[in-house]
């Protein structure tokens, strides 16, 4: 829920989204959920002008009425649950069918709608976004065929794409998250992994996670300028 321009970081993500059409959306909730369950319920106080009319109990009018074509699930996923525990816990939610995962702190200007369309056309359980920022996280083995064989500690002298999430996966992956203090990266992507199942989509535009107070910096900055670089929708 920190903030780019006066709207969460998870808002900008979800626009992105939504401009290439994918509306539904499932929100893993962990420390302070109902920070983010209050910020969506009160969306229209947050982005619209309120009458509130006491006069007649209290009515509420919502003028120049700013809303999103969104369907928004939120989910306990628990306050020390890991990432693959996180992701179990919503499988009731996406039911029997492909879905997209990504993490809840980095922006990009990827196109959304060619990242499912090369999933769809490797037949394989799982995509993930494979870019390169230099050395700042563990790395990926890619193979010729773009079939990712490793995930391996990064080292200063190579230039090896990392994890950047924007991933897409078969409802298959579930089965391979044992519980709770399962790690999203390890057991089941690596598994993925070693079956010939996880394929990276390489990327090479624009994407900053927000880990840091000067990438926020950074964020900000590209946002007031008018030109942030995954702003895509008007």
């Amino acid at each position: 829920m920190i903030e780019i321009g006066e709207k969460p970081v998870l808002w900008h993500i979800m626009k992105e989204y939504s401009y290439y059409g994918f509306n539904e959306f499932i929100i893993c909730c962990g420390y302070k959920q109902h920070v983010i369950k209050e910020w969506f319920a009160d969306y229209y106080l947050h982005n619209s002008d309120v009458t509130f009319d006491f006069a007649h109990s209290g009515e509420m009018t919502v003028h120049n009425n700013v809303s999103e074509p969104w369907k928004v699930t939120l989910v306990d996923t628990g306050l020390n649950t890991m990432t693959g525990g996180r992701v179990k816990r919503i499988q009731k939610y996406v039911g029997d069918e492909a879905f997209m995962l990504t993490y809840g702190d980095g922006v990009s200007d990827i196109n959304i709608q060619e990242l499912v369309k090369f999933h769809n056309s490797h037949g394989k359980m799982a995509t993930l976004t494979a870019v390169n920022v230099g050395q700042r996280f563990g790395v990926l083995g890619i193979a010729e065929n773009n079939s990712i064989t490793s995930f391996k500690e990064k080292s200063a002298s190579d230039g090896s794409r990392i994890n950047a999430g924007y991933m897409v996966l078969e409802p298959e992956i579930f089965r391979y998250i044992e519980g709770d203090r399962t790690v999203f990266e390890k057991e089941p992507l690596e598994t993925a992994a070693a079956m010939g199942e996880l394929v990276a989509y390489k990327y090479d535009g624009y994407w900053q996670c927000m880990d840091t107070k000067r990438e926020k910096d950074t964020l900000e900055e590209l946002w007031a300028s008018g030109n942030a670089p995954w702003k895509s929708w008007e």
